[in-house]
């Protein structure tokens, strides 16, 4: 089969293609942003990529064309596909139907953590010799990409809640008809295509419908709005975490220890820190063991578990200042990620950097909650500007002049570099790319 995906370059999309190529399909792509590092990840798979969205590409004559959901009405690409009545579907569909039919799927559902938990539950079944397949949300540095078929029955996904396509407004997940689900937690977000948090919790049951009865529902328990959406059903096991009369963590710092509900006392090291990434592992390691891998053993892992890319990455460090990559963009991974920083460095001051560029915060719809979520760092760095549509040095005024605010990526590095000191740590947050702020820092601090 050939396929040729409208919106190649996309970390979900681009795990897509890299899947079908593995499968032995032709693949073909197109993007308005052909750009390393997807590009080259893509090429090296022997994948076609096109710059842009001319019509002319409907002469590369493919099985059927996969579209993802950056693509709009009115691209002319898609327009003319549409004119002339000529196959197409979304990502999630073709992934449902060519990738994840007949296999255990085990979806990763939640506001927060997704990337994280999914690379941990797909390293935690790596680990225990059952070779999954997996499409994740990021780079896992334990696997070195982002998405592999596999070859058992075991499929690990991320399940984003966003919707599917232009013809498609149900969430991603629906498609995945996973035996094991993982509810994270759940707060509102997306606020371009949801209205409300209510909006967000019906489509988290539709997700709890499609579960089969001899699956498993793995929530938090700590979450509201999760109790709300299993209130309205669940036909499926279901296992309660982050729960006083379920699974629970114990202890602190990076010692992980499992408290069960039948008495289970299970320990293991966590590297990467934070009751965040406690929850994370401990609702992997449920889940690993819906597919058959004991606890022990699968908390036994995270000992050897690496990380992800951009998630509290350490990038770097010059003149004594170390600097941070990671993809905190809601106001509740900010104020995570920065606890998590502060477990780790003590009293040393922690500069946050921050991007509000993802829709719901380019909205505006978050902004009364970014100084409490940054309260926790000494000073803060953000990019405004007209972007926005919101004062940022208005709705950043409770901070003090420990908020900075600046209009481009050169004024803020302008004043980043000029604040900070030996002993520092720099802690970049953005689900973009920032202008490279990151490398041009430690570039001028080295020189």
């Amino acid at each position: 089969m050939h396929i040729h995906i409208l919106g190649i370059c996309g970390t979900f999309m681009g795990g897509i293609a890299a899947l079908a190529r593995e499968a032995g399909h032709r693949v073909t792509g197109c993007d308005a942003n052909v750009y390393p590092p997807m590009s080259t990840q893509l090429r090296d798979l022997g994948i076609e990529l096109i710059e842009g969205f001319d019509p002319a590409q409907i002469g590369l004559a493919p099985d059927v064309f996969v579209i993802g959901n950056a693509i709009s009405r009115g691209n002319a690409l898609l327009e003319d596909i549409l004119d002339r009545g000529l196959p197409y579907m979304s990502g999630p569909q073709w992934l449902a139907e060519h990738v994840l039919a007949g296999r255990w799927v085990l979806a990763v559902a939640g506001t927060h953590g997704k990337t994280t938990t999914t690379s941990m539950l797909a390293w935690m079944l790596e680990d225990a010799g059952l070779r999954p397949g997996f499409l994740i949300g990021g780079v896992a540095q334990n696997f070195g990409v982002s998405a592999r078929l596999g070859d058992a029955p075991f499929f690990v996904i991320e399940a984003d809640e966003y919707d599917t396509a232009f013809c498609d407004k149900r969430s991603k997940f629906v498609h995945y008809r996973p035996r094991t689900a993982i509810l994270n937690n759940l707060e509102f977000d997306h606020a371009d295509i949801f209205a409300d948090l209510a909006a967000i919790e019906t489509q988290f049951h539709h997700l709890v419908r499609i579960v089969p009865r001899i699956g498993r529902v793995i929530a938090n328990g700590a979450e509201p709005a999760l109790r709300r959406v299993l209130g309205r059903g669940v036909w499926s096991e279901l296992e309660w975490f982050n729960d006083a009369a379920g699974w629970r963590t114990a202890g602190a710092g990076q010692s992980l220890r499992v408290l069960g509900p039948e008495g289970e006392d299970v320990a293991g090291h966590l590297g990467m820190p934070g009751e965040h990434n406690a929850n994370n592992a401990l609702a992997a390691m449920l889940a690993a063991r819906h597919a058959g891998v004991r606890p022990k053993q699968a908390l036994g892992s995270l000992a050897r578990f690496v990380g992800i890319r951009r998630r509290l990455e350490r990038v770097g460090e010059a003149g004594g200042v170390t600097v941070y990559d990671d993809f905190a963009h809601h106001p509740t991974a900010i104020e995570e990620t920065i606890k998590a920083l502060r477990s780790e460095v003590g009293a040393a001051r922690i500069i946050a950097v921050i991007e509000p560029r993802s829709n719901t915060m380019k909205l505006g719809v978050m902004k009364a909650r970014l100084p409490l979520a940054l309260e926790g760092a000494d000073a803060c760095y953000c990019l405004g500007g007209d972007a926005l549509g919101w004062d940022a040095v208005q709705a950043l005024a409770p901070l003090g002049d420990r908020a900075v605010v600046a209009s481009s990526v050169d004024e803020l590095l302008d004043a980043l570099a000029a604040g900070v000191r030996p002993g520092d740590h720099v802690l970049v947050m953005s689900n973009g790319g920032f202008g490279g702020v990151h490398g041009r820092l430690l570039a001028r601090l080295g020189a």
